[in-house]
């Protein structure tokens, strides 16, 4: 396993930390093998699903992707012309929300990264000296102009602060940190953590979620390898170590952390809490992708006590006869095991073992498993050839797409993929969890003649088009390359209509996007 030094290379840390893998035993891979990829129909090249999810993650790390409101809108339209239909987008880093959070505001005294704060050890000083942005408002609005499904990736989970790194969170809420038996808050992974079984701590994670699902017209969250156990040393904090005993008549968590029931029982503290992670967002938008990238299995159960699949098994429960009004299980709907590696063959092992815990403990949910697919990161890129094939094996198996790490590594191969994607007889794959036209494009307003010889041009907007489709929608102005949101409006009864929409200030152009908010708060038929 390589070392790497997250401080000079802080891009590749979801990378590197996942390249040595404890494998399934030789007898069982070669069987799984072999049947997954007679199953498959065989080796041979296929076309591509009408459905699947071809997707990238977007970060402020290493790249310039998003580091401005132009390169934003660049990028979302690049993506969307090589023929990807979804966008996840960094939006928790580093201890601070990239949009402006009421929820972080309440418990730390700042809404966002503010001024002079890193937000990652790569910061040039540009970035450092700049006021943080809506980050979030400004893809959101840039994905979903190009028709793309927009999830809001809350990179850092649990995860406080990287070890190099003294912010807020750090300093203010020393009592919500995971410590290790010699009292260190520093993991082996190089980062400080919150500790997952504090109450506070998880309440705080959930809600800045719900809040961001509140607020904005998502189409899906999803979290990393952070909902986790910090690390398999930690867990000897006071928090932890009272939870314990109370449960144990009074016995403290043994010196070994390796100690299998001690692992066992943090493994049941994460499941417990994913449980309840899902059922309060699902309760709060149904129809929200609810999305998850963790490490693969079993390396991610032996390191951070998360057993994953099993979550998947929850999806296949149905709700009790005897008891109508009951919950529904808690579903998560998405599985993206981080499956990077440096090459093909050691990317089929990995993937197939994947498939393989899918059906042993996920109840075969490979259809709602999706492999992260790393092109660029630590060591030489990716070969084109390798990466062709790794989506190539994606299908075959049945994966619901896949998802690529990460934008810069899209970009490296742009014209390679959009061949790929792209046909002549037919457009671009839908989005396998979402209704066709789910994202339709932006409708264009035209500025209304003024009402009155002194009345401000550019204030009033009009549909360019003479009607407007029933329906909710956002209203957005561009004003230089920055767009932002002004306001919303409803459209109902069924049929098209005409109206006019007033600004705040002049604006150099104004369109309406599709508002699905209300939609998906109702139940997605399964």
């Amino acid at each position: 396993m390589p070392t790497v030094d997250h401080t000079q290379r802080p891009q590749n840390r979801r990378v590197a930390s996942f390249l040595g893998r404890s494998p399934l035993p030789r007898f069982w891979l070669a069987f799984a093998t072999s049947v997954l990829l007679t199953n498959a129909g065989g080796l041979a090249a296929q076309a591509p699903p009408a459905d699947e999810v071809r997707g990238t993650w977007l970060t402020t790390t290493a790249n310039d992707a998003i580091a401005s409101p132009a390169r934003t809108n660049e990028t979302m339209r690049r993506l969307r012309e090589v023929g990807l239909n979804t966008v996840y987008v960094e939006v928790w880093k580093n201890g601070y929300t990239q949009y402006p959070s009421e929820v972080l505001r309440r418990v730390i005294g700042v809404d966002r990264r503010p001024a002079l704060m890193k937000q990652d050890p790569s910061d040039s000083p540009g970035a450092v000296a700049a006021e943080g942005r809506d980050l979030l408002e400004e893809t959101l609005i840039a994905a979903h102009r190009e028709g793309l499904a927009y999830i809001a990736w809350f990179e850092y989970g649990f995860m406080a602060a990287h070890k190099d790194t003294d912010n807020h969170l750090r300093r203010m809420k020393p009592d919500w940190l995971s410590r290790d038996l010699k009292g260190n808050e520093i993991a082996p992974n190089g980062f400080v953590w919150m500790n997952p079984l504090h109450p506070e701590a998880r309440r705080f994670l959930l809600d800045l979620v719900l809040e961001a699902v509140e607020r904005y017209d998502l189409d899906g969250i999803q979290l990393d390898d952070r909902i986790v156990w910090p690390y398999i040393t930690m867990g000897y904090d006071d928090c932890t170590r009272s939870v314990y005993a109370a449960e144990h008549e009074g016995r403290q968590p043994p010196d070994d952390h390796t100690d299998e029931a001690w692992r066992r029982w943090r493994a049941d503290k994460i499941n417990e809490y994913a449980r309840q992670f899902v059922t309060e967002v699902r309760a709060a938008r149904p129809g929200l992708i609810v999305s998850l990238s963790p490490a693969v299995y079993p390396w991610c159960y032996e390191n951070y006590c998360l057993e994953w699949p099993k979550w998947a098994a929850w999806g296949t429960d149905a709700p009790s006869a005897d008891d109508p009004s009951q919950s529904p299980p808690p579903r998560w709907d998405e599985f993206i095991p981080q499956c990077y590696r440096f090459n093909y063959p050691a990317f089929e092992r990995t993937w197939l073992e994947q498939v393989s815990w899918m059906n042993r403990l996920g109840g075969g949910r490979v259809r709602d498993m999706l492999p992260g697919i790393r092109v660029v990161g630590e060591g030489a890129d990716s070969t084109w050839d390798d990466l062709r094939k790794s989506i190539e094996l994606a299908r075959r198996t049945g994966a619901g797409g896949h998802v690529l790490w990460y934008s810069k590594g899209v970009f490296l191969y742009e014209r390679e993929l959009t061949d790929l994607y792209q046909s002549k007889d037919r457009g671009p794959a839908g989005h396998p969890k979402l209704p066709a036209g789910w994202r339709p494009r932006p409708l264009p307003m035209a500025p209304s003649k003024p009402l009155r010889d002194n009345e401000t041009r550019g204030l009033r907007w009009g549909p360019k088009d003479g009607s407007i489709p029933a329906g909710d929608y956002r209203i957005i102005a561009r004003r230089g390359d920055v767009w932002t949101q002004e306001g919303q409006i409803e459209l109902g009864g069924g049929r098209p209509g005409h109206a006019s929409v007033s600004l705040r200030a002049p604006a150099d152009q104004v369109e309406l996007l599709k508002d699905r908010r209300a939609e998906s708060r109702r139940a997605r038929e399964r």
